[in-house]
């Protein structure tokens, strides 16, 4: 079986008690218009590194990984299973590609991670390798290490960039009706490139797309990073459909993308 590359939006910490219409569609995701994988390689904008971290756990720990919360979301425990044979298949991939990595145990799965396998598969029986992100390196760079994982979805493996196209914490709206109108505009420019799967634009994103700089501020460029991670997986057949979009306090975007097909 064949399976998509995903990005996934995995809004504010509260998303993991919230019960709406993103929630509704990331379990839908999960259990109806996905197949279950066999395994789970997980891009996630809290783990920004230099190095190329990948993980090598028989279970991962939960990372609680914010503060000033509910309480009620620090008791919240995901303990996904790893997979030693697909963390190998990895390395393997990567040495092949020539790309430095450290395998590590230990860490644990963020909130960026989490949250949206919580609720895309409740039941924690996917197994779950995570990588780190690396916000430093070029969306040409980027693309180039999830490529390297490309053959992972023909093994029935999912590969998944969690982050947020829109993620700029200090412009959000705590009132209004309507999305911000520069926020939908850079979504809209990204939804234009991504039809034609122009890398060239994408690439130069911050010189050639409206609002750049509000959208993906400079103290967080690491949650559009998993977006080049996870289309640089479904290289070989280069096609984006967008699953959902909306918007919360204004402009924190709130969307998924499917590259590639289920098969």
């Amino acid at each position: 079986m064949t399976q998509p590359a995903l990005f996934i939006a995995h809004g504010a910490p509260t998303l993991a008690i919230e019960n709406n219409e993103y929630t509704a569609f990331l379990r839908r995701l999960g259990q109806e218009i996905l197949s279950k994988p066999k395994a789970i390689v997980l891009f996630s904008a809290h783990w920004d590194s230099p190095i190329q971290f990948v993980t090598s756990d028989q279970v991962h720990d939960t990372i609680h990984d914010f503060y000033g919360f509910p309480d009620e979301l620090y008791e919240i425990s995901y303990p996904a299973p790893g997979s030693p044979e697909l963390t190998a298949r990895i390395e393997a991939l990567f040495k092949d590609g020539n790309l430095a990595y450290k395998t590590i145990t230990g860490r644990g799965l963020d909130h960026g991670a989490w949250i949206v396998l919580r609720e895309m598969f409740p039941a924690c029986d996917v197994p779950v390798v995570a990588l780190s992100v690396d916000a430093r390196r070029t969306p040409a760079e980027q693309y180039a290490i999830g490529k390297m994982l490309m053959a992972l979805r023909e093994e029935n493996v999912l590969v998944i960039g969690s982050g947020g196209l829109v993620h700029n914490l200090r412009m959000l709206e705590r009132s209004g009706d309507s999305p911000s109108s520069w926020a939908v505009d850079f979504d809209k420019w990204i939804e234009e490139q991504l039809a034609n799967w122009d890398l060239r634009q994408l690439f130069e994103y911050v010189k050639r797309a409206p609002h750049a700089r509000e959208a993906v501020p400079s103290y967080a460029p690491e949650h559009f990073a998993p977006l080049l991670y996870a289309m640089g997986a479904s290289d070989n057949d280069r096609n984006a459909s967008k699953l959902h979009q909306e918007y919360e306090f204004g402009n924190l975007s709130l969307n998924c993308w499917m590259f590639g097909s289920k098969s």
